[in-house]
């Protein structure tokens, strides 16, 4: 059993998605080609934005938006503390301050009394401005963008949505990567719509922040790439994996994000009770990144992985460890009392086998041995 089964997609998308690669292999156009351009439109319609640019990965996407923020030196950027390492990676790589916010045990969202908690915090020591909130949609839920965008406005703050695991996410009919004032995602292979390597895109109703992404992402280039006429990077999606994600893209969007729905669905029907299970607010809309089960404590957690694991099932830690613990942040002092939820869901959180091409058999396979555990 594979944990996220990108052959089974594959066998699944084969004529297609061989011609596709084919094509590029023969149009030569391996950097900037045609699919890349033709990609960006398609996102930015379905996104519902003005702007996508594409990019060579996530952690790309989040640094050029605080880059065409001029985020640096002085400036306090709030993360939440149970993510990715990434989100809180970029705002040191920018010279800015990460401040870390505790999430929502039932969302693992950014806890928004935790994150007003926090901005205060920052304004009374007076050191730093609080200039972003970084609003990640883990496991594939949107964060609760009502109450961060009234923070937000409220402190003269921006908003840099990281739908790295949320592409495909609603609240109502608003889909992700169209809640922040600009929004970013991840191509990662793992991802709801994931290439065959790394990528990422960017999304903006704002012409000049466009401009500016568009020129850092290639060097900080003017009218051409050898007029440079500010420090940019180079991080551009190559044109291989803009064709495999127009071949996937219409089967994500018509096929597989109700697949996912279904076998969602299924896992909390034969665990809820034994398990906490993932929670979906009211009128959202989960891409289901990963799903997510809660155990009592660490030691029962780290039980039924190494059971699962001998039964030939594999599961995933995500995360480990508090970003506000990690080694790379030592040098910025944290309480670790005020992140008692993160601290908590380190220990206990195992995210099962789940893809949109899982036979129901197979969860009851995953769900009946974790019963069996679970009376043992």
């Amino acid at each position: 059993m594979e944990f996220r089964d990108l052959k089974r997609q594959y066998e699944y998308l084969k004529e297609d998605m061989d011609k596709a690669i084919q094509d590029v292999i023969t149009d030569g156009q391996f950097i900037m080609g045609k699919q890349v351009m033709e990609l960006e439109k398609v996102l930015s319609e379905y996104v519902g934005k003005k702007h996508c640019i594409t990019c060579a990965n996530g952690t790309d996407a989040l640094q050029l938006a605080l880059m065409a923020w001029d985020i640096g030196p002085g400036d306090a950027v709030f993360v939440p503390d149970f993510t990715f390492f990434s989100s809180g990676e970029v705002v040191v790589t920018v010279g800015a301050t990460p401040i870390f916010v505790d999430v929502c045990n039932q969302t693992y969202n950014i806890d928004t009394e935790s994150l007003k908690m926090m901005i205060e915090k920052v304004k009374t020591e007076g050191k730093l401005v609080p200039k972003v909130i970084i609003a990640v949609d883990l496991f594939g839920q949107p964060a609760n963008y009502d109450e961060i965008k009234k923070i937000a406005k409220e402190n003269n703050m921006f908003i840099l949505e990281d739908a790295a695991q949320g592409f495909g996410g609603k609240i109502g009919k608003d889909v992700a990567c169209s809640f922040g004032d600009i929004s970013i995602t991840s191509f990662f292979p793992a991802k709801p719509l994931g290439c065959y390597g790394d990528g990422g895109a960017i999304f903006t109703d704002d012409d000049e922040w466009n401009g500016m992404i568009r020129s850092l992402r290639v060097h900080g280039k003017g009218v051409s790439k050898y007029d440079n006429i500010r420090i940019g990077m180079n991080s551009r999606l190559d044109t291989l994996q803009a064709a495999v994600l127009l071949t996937k893209f219409s089967v994500f969007v018509q096929e597989e994000m109700e697949a996912i729905q279904t076998i969602a669905r299924k896992y909390t029907k034969e665990l809820m009770g034994l398990v906490k299970t993932p929670i979906v607010l009211n009128g959202y809309v989960s891409s289901w990144a990963q799903y997510t089960i809660q155990l009592a404590d660490k030691v029962q957690r780290d039980g039924l992985q190494e059971y699962l694991k001998r039964n030939g099932v594999p599961s995933m830690i995500y995360y480990q460890k508090p970003m506000h613990c990690q080694r790379a942040f030592e040098h910025i002092r944290y309480n670790h009392a005020d992140y008692k939820v993160t601290n908590r869901l380190c220990d206990t959180v195992l995210s099962l086998p789940f893809h949109p091409y899982m036979a129901i058999e197979e969860v009851s396979y995953v769900t009946e041995l974790i019963k069996g555990y679970l009376k043992e």
